[in-house]
């Protein structure tokens, strides 16, 4: 794992209460239908945890590592010119539930941790939460204001879609 500090203190905090928000920090929650039943859980995980979720959405992901793990150093750029590097703060992969969280470090353009979680419910429907806390650290975002909440939340309703449309051919199998 790299010396380098994460940019803000509440490290985990999406992994034991993903409704909370710590003072000074926006919330972000968006869940997602994804489908139905055990496949469809067990290809929602490992788009999930494998990167290929947030590759197909189509930004950049640099990493050494092939799965999300703690202490996996990670580089999304966006629009080919916004560098955010992350680091993965938790995973999980239970029977039911998977996912990870990965927290800001210096030189991204925000401050906060998000967390990308899949879970098959008692009815075996499966669904995609991405729930944040985040605030500006550059000052674009903080000029952006409102305007770059409503790309997070885009963002994370475009994770949904992306991830029921990877998970489609199991779904009518």
């Amino acid at each position: 794992m790299s010396s380098q500090d994460f940019t803000y203190t509440e490290v985990g905090a999406t992994r034991d209460d993903p409704s909370t928000c710590p003072p000074g920090f926006h919330h972000l929650h968006v869940r997602t239908r994804i489908g139905e039943g055990e496949e469809v859980f067990r290809r929602a995980r490992e788009a999930l945890l494998s990167w290929e979720l947030h590759r197909a959405i189509g930004v950049g992901i640099e990493t050494g590592a092939e799965r999300a793990e703690p202490g996996a150093e990670v580089t999304v750029t966006v629009a080919g010119v916004i560098k955010a590097p992350c680091r993965v703060v938790w995973t999980m992969a239970e029977s039911r539930r998977a996912g990870w969280a990965y927290g800001t470090l210096p030189g991204h353009p925000e401050c906060g941790e998000e967390a990308f979680v899949v879970d098959r419910t008692g009815d075996g429907t499966v669904w995609l939460t991405v729930s944040a806390f985040s605030r500006p650290a550059k000052w674009y975002t903080r000029a952006g204001g409102p305007a770059a909440r409503g790309l997070q939340h885009a963002y994370a309703r475009r994770c949904g879609t992306v991830l029921r449309r990877l998970c489609a051919d199991v779904s009518e199998s």
